[in-house]
């Protein structure tokens, strides 16, 4: 398996388990907490990797430092964006604009281009994306019944931009990639953790021990999802990694009409495809 096609095998992993990851999230009864033991056992898991694999030099660390706040930042708006919205509607918004905003970071921050048909293909897909957030019921973007929800997630897709970026950059400068990879998920629990020891106060351990398999069903997946990603931006282009990733949307309009019974699930599943579409062109636009 050459360089490319493990690449893109990777993006397409990372894709179900990010849904699925976010899904166990929104299952719980408190999105904060559940967030904070993903990124715990996240790190659980990952720390006797810390052991073996190359020590972190001062550029890792480096890139570390501006990677954490980035992620952090991401971590609450998409709490905020989970806790108002459908989960078949702030995921695919969340997740589906991040390509654009990506490839117009890279551009300008590690010099990539794209072709002509790539933005194409990113064009499309925020089309589907605007389908997406159009009012199901009316009255204009106004008087929107999703307004803050929307916002929330246009917030996250600017995160995950900024981290896909600052993650491609800090996998490909690191004596090897899988050190950025456990690193990351080494120190990336610490500040939403912090969070929700202090909004959350006494009901933290409540939570957590009526709930915890789903933060911890999210932490194994969030492993998965999150490592195959960063490992294949060290393989192909950041944009072109992050377009695979989102075919997740798919995945999310269909758990959020099929197991969360969310309504607009057959429009939703329909833009989903869309988005897929135009993620599928920037792929394969060479």
């Amino acid at each position: 398996m050459n360089a490319t096609t493990l690449a893109i095998a990777l993006g397409l992993f990372s894709a179900i388990t990010l849904a699925t990851a976010n899904l166990a999230v929104k299952l719980g009864s408190d999105i904060l907490v559940g967030r904070a033991v993903l990124s715990t056992s996240s790190a659980l898991m990952v720390a006797p990797f810390a052991l073996v694999v190359p020590w972190p030099d001062a550029a890792t660390l480096a890139a570390l430092g501006w990677a954490i706040p980035v992620h952090f930042a991401y971590q609450i708006c998409l709490i905020r964006a989970l806790e108002r919205g459908d989960f078949s509607l702030v995921f695919p918004i969340m997740r589906g604009t991040a390509p654009l905003l990506t490839a117009l970071a890279a551009a300008v921050i590690l010099g990539e281009r794209l072709s002509a048909i790539g933005w194409l293909g990113l064009a499309i897909a925020t089309v589907a994306v605007i389908a997406f957030a159009w009012p199901r019921q009316g009255g204009g973007w106004r008087a929107h019944p999703d307004a803050a929800a929307l916002g929330w997630a246009g917030a996250t897709a600017i995160g995950v931009a900024l981290y896909s970026v600052a993650d491609a950059r800090g996998v490909r400068i690191a004596p090897t990639p899988v050190t950025y990879i456990v690193w990351l998920f080494m120190v990336d629990w610490v500040l939403v953790t912090i969070t929700a020891l202090a909004v959350r106060r006494g009901q933290v351990m409540a939570v957590v021990a009526a709930r915890w398999r789903y933060g911890l069903a999210a932490g194994a997946l969030s492993v998965l999802s999150f490592g195959s990603a960063l490992y294949a931006f060290s393989l192909i282009e950041t944009a072109k990694v992050a377009a695979l990733r989102e075919t997740a949307v798919v995945w999310a309009a269909v758990f959020g009409a099929r197991l969360l019974r969310e309504g607009s699930g057959a429009p939703r599943i329909a833009a989903a495809f869309m988005l897929v579409a135009g993620l599928i062109l920037l792929q394969f636009a060479g």
